[in-house]
């Protein structure tokens, strides 16, 4: 069985750093600390994710979603003309699945919860959720949500549903400040599906999301 915690010295080895480094991550909530000693491991797993590509530049949210746009063979028309030229010639240039993942990484900003099972099917009706099917993964029949929300909308979400910040939490929901209708509309595409799936910690959909990514990256140029 895979422990959910990990000690401050396997964390050190987790990331390849210093045990002092590990701590000075844990101090600072870049991992989160269970209790004196130990690691949660999810977070440790999301702090790799994040470190993809190193300093790789991420685009702003309505960059991002132009991106999702474009690969998705849908015209990005909140870009301008020239911004939107750029942007395509710059998505040719990308041939490595973690970059564009870098690059993609601020279209919303990840949070996670707790929930009781009662709020589940009024949390699903409130968000939009990427469809894995179109990856020919059968989704998870279990507690888990992850979908996407206006960061507007998220306080009211959290207090009527009675969600419980929680970091190895089944509700994952991802907030944006970009128009939601368009975001209602592109999470509908196999573009968000392998974004979402490729970020997951669960190695069988990372896999497949990092397979579906190099597969739009190679059939956009």
């Amino acid at each position: 069985m895979t422990h959910e915690f990990l000690t401050i010295e396997e964390t050190a080895s987790a990331l390849r750093v210093s045990t002092r480094h590990a701590r000075r991550l844990a101090d600072s909530g870049a991992v989160t600390r269970i209790s004196r000693g130990l690691v949660d491991r999810a977070s440790v797993d999301r702090f790799l994710l994040s470190k993809r590509q190193g300093r790789t530049r991420a685009w702003a949210e309505r960059t991002a979603w132009g991106a999702v746009a474009i690969l998705s063979g849908r015209d990005a028309e909140w870009l301008g003309a020239t911004q939107a030229s750029r942007l395509r010639s710059t998505l040719r240039e990308i041939y490595d699945a973690d970059e564009l993942l870098t690059r993609m990484r601020d279209r919303a900003q990840v949070h996670t919860f707790a929930a009781h099972r009662a709020a589940l099917p009024r949390l699903r009706r409130q968000i939009a959720s990427a469809n894995l099917r179109l990856l020919g993964i059968t989704d998870a029949v279990d507690d888990s949500v992850d979908g996407y929300l206006a960061e507007s909308d998220l306080d009211h979400v959290v207090h009527t549903l009675g969600l419980r910040a929680d970091v190895v939490g089944p509700v994952v929901l991802r907030t944006t400040r970009f128009d939601v209708g368009r975001v209602h509309d592109l999470v509908a595409t196999s573009t968000v599906a392998a974004l979402d799936a490729a970020t997951s910690t669960d190695p069988r959909l990372r896999g497949a999301g990092h397979r579906s990514l190099a597969a739009l990256l190679e059939a956009y140029r």
